[in-house]
């Protein structure tokens, strides 16, 4: 009997065994799958520091028409086949791979640096100094188009490491929501006028219009800069410089009171010496001086 009973548990232990490893592996596949946070990268807020992307520069400052500026903080999402792209205006675009490889691919597409205009228009936003990739970096060229919702509506790769983003948003659909003259300050406005006013006349190029404009642009913040910036020497702080002067003045005031004890020590031996320096045999006369300085130094005459 108690083998019986002994059997018995036996067998009940060994089922229970096996319904556990069933419900754990059998049904493995088809359990839910928690899918990350929306933000990833540069904003996830769950990640180490030292696990997050790590940028190569700091975006650009906000610039543009004004009423875009509302984007300025906020991200949109995209999944495409294996990848989730992430688009943060004025910021960065970030690539995941959603995949469960050790090594799945995570990375920064570009970085908020500067608008592309064309015919007085904001024709895209430029997103650059991403990842390396080869020798060069990943950049990314965000297209505005007009939508009844602001969403990521398409990324692409025309060429390799540059990458065609669709951004649709209701901010342009406004005929005069992209145009670059109404953006910028009065003074700048000005110097636009100015500049078609001169090319209108024939005064410069087309070339020399188009420098001028981007010169404009870059002044307004809405193109980097190209123009070599010369830093300017260091001004010596006012405690070294009156520091310098009181060690000049000491020194001087040295070189007087050595120079009164010579002259003293020549006299009482007798010992001659001179008191200003020889002046010139044949002194020439201050027009003659000035014709000198000027390069002309004509004929003098024998008095």
């Amino acid at each position: 009997m108690f083998c019986f009973y002994n059997g018995i548990y036996f067998s009940v232990k060994v089922w229970v065994i096996w319904v556990s490893l069933f419900l754990n592996y059998g049904f493995a596949g088809k359990m839910k799958i928690v899918e990350e946070p929306n933000t990833f990268g540069l904003n996830n807020p769950f990640l180490a520091q030292g696990s997050r992307l790590q940028p190569r520069v700091t975006p650009s400052p906000v610039s543009g028409p004004a009423h875009l500026h509302r984007l300025a903080g906020k991200c949109f999402t995209l999944t495409e086949s294996t990848y989730k792209y992430e688009f943060c205006p004025f910021h960065n675009i970030t690539q995941h791979e959603q995949s469960f490889r050790w090594n799945a691919y995570s990375g920064i597409l570009g970085i908020w640096q500067e608008w592309e205009i064309a015919n007085n228009s904001f024709t895209g936003m430029w997103m650059r100094e991403g990842d390396a990739c080869g020798t060069r970096n990943r950049e990314t060229k965000v297209i505005l188009v007009c939508s009844s919702s602001s969403k990521l509506a398409q990324v692409s790769e025309p060429s390799t490491c540059v990458y065609s983003l669709t951004f649709e948003t209701p901010l342009v659909c406004h005929p005069h929501s992209l145009l670059v003259y109404p953006t910028l300050s009065e003074k700048l406005q000005t110097e636009w006028d100015e500049a078609e006013q001169a090319q209108y006349e024939g005064l410069i190029t087309e070339q020399g219009y188009n420098n001028l404009l981007r010169d404009i642009f870059e002044d307004a913040g809405l193109l980097k800069s190209q123009k070599v910036k010369v830093k300017p020497p260091e001004v010596v702080a006012n405690s070294d410089t009156q520091n310098s002067l009181q060690k000049c003045t000491e020194d001087l005031q040295k070189l007087r009171e050595e120079s009164e004890r010579l002259r003293a020590l020549l006299t009482q031996h007798n010992i001659p010496f001179e008191s200003q320096p020889n002046e010139a045999k044949d002194p020439v006369s201050p027009t003659v001086k000035d014709q000198h300085l000027r390069g002309d130094i004509g004929i003098i005459e024998p008095q």
